[in-house]
């Protein structure tokens, strides 16, 4: 399958380190920067995932490397970026999108009513049910899981010309979604971190910003969002009302936006934003 490319910045010579890289969303962009010529740095915590994509990468006349590494375990991330700077040189673009959620820091109904509190139906977890130790793992997952391995690649494009760092954010960080608090208030962190990020690192000439995306079917939330047949779910069909042009994302949609940002020709001057890719939904009042 080839791979999409809206315009193809020349990224001969660029390495690129991606973190979360099995992932639907960030394995398209691994493929996509490829293709423009970067050489891309996999990490991920599955390593047959990485192995499988850097095979595909290299089908495709690209050069990958899979590193599996857990992004919350600052010396497994320093051992990647050494076999990384070894085999590949300097990281020049750094993709945080390691992220996710977990069942311990979500609710099963998105409003609270009193008899949650004194007829609780059974198989009901409210917000006085959630799991604090959960909801630290969603956060530690999306927000350290971003700020660890720039702290670990960073210092090497530190001074370097057309250096970047994009962050994966989503549209909870504009506005929170029911029955997903830890997941809504990692991502409004990521975003936050961002904007930090791209004023602590312009003395260096490190750019940073995220990409904001929609609603998009991916492992994580296939389940939640269509039914085994295939049909959408009530959750889905609730998301397509509030969405201005009634369908989920696809990999491809978030492509041109990923080019755009991490080249320093067509977005020299462009720091510290956080863009939405969403078909609407952030604009949209549901009015």
């Amino acid at each position: 399958m080839s791979v999409f490319l809206p315009f193809k910045p020349d990224l001969s010579g660029r390495v690129a380190v991606i973190t979360g890289a099995s992932g639907v969303l960030c394995s398209g962009f691994a493929r996509a920067l490829a293709a423009c010529g970067a050489k891309v740095a996999l990490i991920a915590r599955r390593k047959e995932a990485l192995d499988a994509l850097a095979a595909q990468i290299e089908a495709e006349g690209g050069i990958a490397l899979a590193v599996p590494a857990d992004v919350l375990d600052k010396s497994a991330v320093e051992a990647a970026s050494e076999v990384i700077l070894e085999r590949l040189g300097p990281c020049d673009i750094l993709i945080n999108g390691a992220g996710g959620n977990s069942p311990k820091g979500t609710t099963t109904k998105e409003y609270f009513f009193p008899e949650d509190l004194s007829d609780k139906a059974e198989g009901v977890k409210t917000f006085f049910d959630l799991d604090p130790e959960g909801i630290g793992d969603v956060l530690d997952l999306n927000f350290l899981g971003s700020l660890i391995p720039t702290q670990v690649f960073a210092p090497q494009m530190a001074g370097r010309e057309g250096v970047t760092v994009l962050n994966v954010s989503s549209m909870n960080a504009f506005r929170p979604l029911t029955k997903i608090p830890a997941y809504s208030a990692a991502k409004a962190a990521v975003s936050n971190f961002t904007q930090w990020l791209a004023v602590h690192f312009a003395p260096v000439g490190i750019r940073v910003n995220a990409i904001a995306p929609g609603f998009f079917v991916t492992e994580q939330n296939r389940t939640l969002l269509l039914n085994p047949d295939g049909s959408y779910t009530p959750r889905s069909q609730k998301i397509l009302a509030h969405t201005p042009q009634n369908r989920f994302g696809t990999p491809d949609d978030l492509t041109g936006t990923l080019l755009w940002l991490v080249s320093p020709e067509a977005s020299g001057f462009v720091n510290g934003v956080v863009v939405p890719v969403d078909g609407g939904f952030a604009a949209y009042s549901g009015v």
